[in-house]
Parts: structure tokens; C-alpha cells; sequence
């Protein structure tokens, strides 16, 4: 790997961390605006789903092979989680973000969310063109069917193939 491809992943990782340090080192000073607080929590909780429902649906899945982690799939995966966004993961990154704005109410949080979202884009089309590579037309296929990291798009679009009697869940 040259360079170049860590560039995403460091911005994301030192943005994540101070924003993750300053929110709790701030706690006292934050503007006490309780209802973003919430939020920030049901953010976080959303986040969370996100970040545990793929490790599940690979597991049950994937085919991953025996005392692999579990993103050594071995066919791609289309259900569950994966039928509503084809990143989960790099949502809940985003999701997590967002949550310490909410919760922080600091303007440096705030504006650490911004390389957090881009880097997380970024590094999606990145593993957008690793699976092309390692499932070929049918991940372009799925690509069409599913939004990278658009939940609500997601959502809507489950619906529909629902309502159209595909299976989408097994």
C-alpha cells in the first residue's frame, strides 16, 4: 500500500480520538442543552446497532471460514443489515460522530465531524472498488440495489423491494 491510502484512515482515527477526549474532558463545559444530549445518546445507540449487526450477519452469512475474523467472507452478503446500507460499519463511524456533537455542544467537536464524515466517504469508495474486485458484477449489481452509507435511502428502498415480495431478509 503506498502512502496515499492511509491518508483517510489517519484523518479519521486522530478526529475520532480528540473529538472522543474532548467531549469528556469538556463534559463540564458543554451548554447543558439536555435535549441534544438525548440526542446525542440515541445517536450513539443507532451507531452501536450499526456497528454490531454486520459483525452477526457475516458470522451467520458469509461463509467465513473457521477461526477467520469475520470480514474474511467468502460470498457476499445482501441481508439483513447489508440490505438496508452496503457500508454499516462506516455509518456507525459517522453515527459516532455525530452522537459527540450532539453530547459535547463544542464547537471543536462540532467542526472534528467534518473530516470524520469525509474521511469515512472516502474510505467507503475505497472498499467500494476492493469489492468490485473481489466479487465482480455481482457487487456492481448490489451497488445499484443498495446506498453505500444513506440509511434512510436505505430504508425506502427496502420497503419497496419488500412491497415488490423479493426476499430481502433470508
Amino acid at each position: 500500500m503506498k502512502m496515499k491510502d492511509y491518508i483517510c484512515s489517519t484523518i479519521l482515527g486522530v478526529s475520532i480520538i480528540t473529538q472522543i477526549v474532548l467531549t469528556y474532558t469538556l463534559w463540564e463545559d458543554y451548554y447543558d442543552i439536555l435535549g441534544l444530549v438525548i440526542t446525542g445518546y440515541i445517536f450513539w445507540g443507532f451507531s452501536i446497532i450499526f456497528g454490531v449487526l454486520p459483525v452477526i450477519t457475516f458470522r451467520m452469512k458469509g461463509d467465513v471460514p473457521e477461526r477467520s475474523s469475520y470480514i474474511q467472507t467468502t460470498k457476499l452478503v445482501d441481508k439483513g443489515i447489508y440490505a438496508i446500507v452496503r457500508h454499516p460499519q462506516y455509518l456507525a463511524g459517522i453515527l459516532w460522530s455525530i452522537a459527540l456533537v450532539f453530547i459535547s455542544q463544542h464547537w471543536v467537536v462540532d467542526i472534528l465531524c467534518v473530516p470524520v464524515i469525509a474521511a469515512t466517504y472516502f474510505d467507503s469508495l475505497k472498499a467500494n472498488k476492493r469489492l468490485i474486485e473481489k466479487f465482480g458484477e455481482e457487487y456492481v449489481e448490489y451497488m445499484k440495489r443498495v446506498p453505500s452509507l444513506n440509511a434512510l435511502w436505505g430504508i425506502l428502498k427496502l420497503l419497496y423491494r419488500c412491497f415488490k415480495n423479493e426476499r430481502v431478509f433470508n
